[in-house]
């Protein structure tokens, strides 16, 4: 993660300049350069995978974008979810939709994944607090290799996924490591362990 000491930018501003980048992402005015290796994007396509095979065996009126921005509004932060699951019966409301792929409500998202990397603080800390006050019902922590704080993943450090769930306006978070099935209000049914997630960032 590189972030720039440079002038602050407007969420407006960014959304002008730097909509359709995928490098760069927008937290309190401050541009901040996104640096995914390829086994991040692994990771990212596996899971992205795995839950569009889930939508269509629910037949869910969801789908994942491949490029979207979330807008804080009453705020100059705009994040670049890696993987995001909007409901597509809301996207009416939404004001900017039909012109470009940001989402300022939150009731169009129905799940959020990060997957770790050098910034895990903001996934971790930052991320949970304003994915929890934007209202998305869950929001998963994908932390392949096990890079997050030990107050965060516990002790010893290892590759971990948590799982937040939004009771009312916090979320309750739950870890799964290793072979662990992931519990997902979202997608009861689904059958996905930590491991395979883990295992996708592999280069066999």
């Amino acid at each position: 993660m590189v972030q720039f000491a440079s002038n602050l930018l407007t969420a407006d501003e960014f959304i002008i300049q730097y909509g359709d980048c995928d490098r760069y992402e927008l937290i309190d005015g401050e541009l901040i350069e996104m640096e995914p290796t390829g086994t991040h994007e692994q990771v990212s396509a596996f899971i992205g995978r795995k839950l569009n095979v889930e939508i269509d065996r629910q037949d869910f009126n969801y789908f994942i974008p491949h490029r979207c921005l979330i807008k804080l509004l009453g705020t100059d932060t705009a994040f670049r979810p890696d993987v995001i699951l909007l409901d597509k019966s809301q996207l009416i409301n939404e004001p900017l939709w039909q012109k470009e792929p940001v989402i300022t409500l939150g009731n169009s998202v129905k799940l959020i994944a990060e997957v770790v990397s050098t910034n895990w603080q903001n996934d971790y800390a930052r991320k949970v607090e304003d994915y929890a006050l934007f209202g998305v019902p869950e929001y998963w922590i994908v932390d392949y290799l096990g890079m997050g704080g030990r107050e965060y993943i516990g002790k010893p450090k290892q590759p971990t996924v948590t799982i937040c769930t939004l009771v009312e306006d916090e979320y309750q978070k739950q870890r799964f490591q290793k072979n662990d099935r992931l519990v997902s209000s979202i997608f009861p049914n689904l059958q996905l362990t930590a491991q395979q997630i883990f295992a996708s960032a592999e280069l066999i």
